[in-house]
């Protein structure tokens, strides 16, 4: 099979997906700093998402997720993560895959990542069911394991100056 064009929209969007999970794995790891929280928007109906019904029906698209003072079981896995919040006094687990966030957003730092969103997004996840998700006491597995790189690091140094506003 001949090989097609890179598809350097799908690159983008692993990439800035990538700084989302190791986001949440440093989270995972030392906690949240200060007044640091994040909004996490994403799509409902994704194929590997895991909410309730009950949820799903309120919000039949999008919702926005805050991860501030009260979350538990928070787990990193390579494509997804899970947490426990809390919806009008229920403790609920939520599973999100990586490819349904639409938006990654911490105030504390005026950081925002808002991410292109394709066809192949939507069904990219393998379905998910809560057995799938590992118990948050055992090893989590990080996001996104790091590339060793050989030769001269300046030979990897791309400029962003076409891509500034001017």
């Amino acid at each position: 099979m001949q090989p097609g064009p890179i598809d350097y929209g799908k690159l983008i969007r692993e990439g800035l997906r990538s700084v989302m999970a190791r986001s949440l794995a440093y989270t995972l790891e030392h906690g949240l700093y200060g007044e640091q929280h994040f909004f996490i928007t994403y799509y409902t109906q994704h194929s590997g998402v895991v909410m309730p019904d009950w949820l799903r029906a309120q919000f039949p698209e999008e919702i926005m997720i805050v991860l501030e003072h009260e979350f538990e079981d928070l787990a990193v896995m390579e494509d997804r993560f899970s947490v426990r919040l809390s919806f009008n006094g229920k403790p609920t687990l939520l599973v999100v895959p990586f490819a349904a966030v639409s938006m990654f957003r911490d105030p504390s730092v005026n950081f925002q990542i808002e991410f292109p969103f394709s066809d192949d997004d939507m069904s990219a996840a393998p379905e998910t069911t809560a057995t799938d998700i590992p118990d948050p006491v055992e090893e989590v597995v990080e996001a996104v394991e790091p590339v060793e790189q050989e030769g001269d690091p300046a030979d990897r140094v791309v400029s962003l100056d076409a891509f500034r506003k001017k």
